[in-house]
């Protein structure tokens, strides 16, 4: 059953909820919070958010709000269920799945190959010592240890590393060819270069596009909707250009929660799963594993501590896994242009939702 607000329009504007007799008390309260944050403006900008328990949406609530595409204004748009929303970087643990599945079908090479022998035609970059050492678990975990700025410098910079890959003649070599600044596995640096080299050795080994093959082993099995922008060449941006409902999104949550499997066909192999929700490396609060974040948020003011794995993307977009409560929270939100847009989605869900949910 749903409960929360299947639409919410701009203030003024009438809501629809379900019928009181329908809805637990907590809802309402939500409701109510909600409202008071947004009003007092500790959640700006936020655009969408879905709760699922056990497989099942317990919560739904839409506001309306300037919406973008990859940087391109889409105006005030009036969000619900079937509107689908950037993704940002949430796409790459999209992608870190879909090597699991292309590994377990033999596309591509283990995590442990080194990952300049998949890309002979850079052989140049091979004689490097350093270079030589990388194996595409470095890729995986994000710790190739070179020069990469996508944190510092805003994605309107021309100057933001992801723009100058984008912008280069052969985006493969500029990602291996960045200057290194620490060992092999010896330090993680964010880096949309690394999900870029992934989709293309998924898409080489399947021997299609990564968008068809993540619609045939992915998309299509677990029902869901997408768009995936394309780079100047036609080339899906596998870093950051999905496009999907937080409903969808919380799909891929649930995939985690249940190791993979869904209605009883396993989609991505559990051994994999359980990879990604394994921390490879510590960032500082956070730890990262396969393209997936790992870490956990205090519920409220009480002492209990929850645990997830998740996706972050530009702008507030977040999934959030909870295996320990089999609980799923997607949230979008159009915070591009604001420098606290992490502490938001933080805010949200430290004080406001995980203390009805779970409290």
């Amino acid at each position: 059953m749903l409960y929360g607000l299947t639409s919410l329009a701009v203030a003024g504007c009438a809501r629809r909820t379900p019928p009181p007799e329908t809805r637990p008390t907590w809802t309402t309260e939500l409701d109510r919070e909600l409202d008071r944050a947004r009003d007092d403006g500790r959640v700006p900008g936020q655009h969408g958010l879905v709760v699922t328990r056990a497989g099942h949406r317990i919560y739904e609530r839409y506001t309306s709000g300037e919406d973008w595409r990859l940087g391109q204004s889409l105006g005030i748009v009036t969000f619900d269920a079937d509107t689908l929303h950037d993704l940002r970087s949430v796409t790459k643990s999209v992608v870190g799945l879909l090597y699991g599945i292309a590994l377990a079908e033999g596309k591509v090479p283990p995590p442990d190959a080194p990952l300049l022998a998949q890309f002979p035609e850079y052989a140049d970059l091979a004689r490097d010592d350093a270079r030589k050492r990388w194996t595409i678990a470095h890729a995986l975990t994000m710790t190739l240890g070179t020069e990469w700025d996508e944190l510092t410098l805003p994605y309107s910079d021309p100057k933001n590393s992801e723009r100058m890959m984008d912008a280069a003649p052969d985006r493969h070599r500029y990602v291996l060819d960045r200057p290194i600044v620490a060992g092999p596995g010896a330090r993680w640096i964010y880096n949309g270069g690394t999900t870029a080299l992934l989709g293309a050795l998924i898409a080489r080994g399947a021997g299609q596009p990564l968008e068809a093959f993540a619609r045939r082993v992915l998309f299509d099995p677990l029902a869901i909707t997408t768009q995936w922008s394309v780079d100047r060449r036609g080339i899906v941006r596998a870093a950051s250009g999905l496009r999907m409902t937080p409903r969808d999104l919380a799909k891929i949550g649930q995939l985690m929660i249940d190791r993979g499997a869904w209605q009883e066909r396993q989609i991505v192999p559990a051994a994999w799963v359980e990879r990604c929700m394994t921390p490879a490396i510590v960032i500082d609060a956070r730890r990262y594993s396969y393209h997936w974040y790992v870490a956990d948020f205090s519920v409220g003011s009480s002492l209990r501590v929850a645990r997830f794995v998740g996706g972050a993307g530009y702008g507030g977009q977040r999934l959030y896994a909870f295996p320990d409560d089999a609980l799923v929270v997607a949230i979008t939100a159009g915070n591009y242009t604001r420098r606290d847009q992490g502490m938001i989605a933080s805010v949200l869900m430290r004080t406001i939702v995980l203390p009805h949910v779970l409290g």
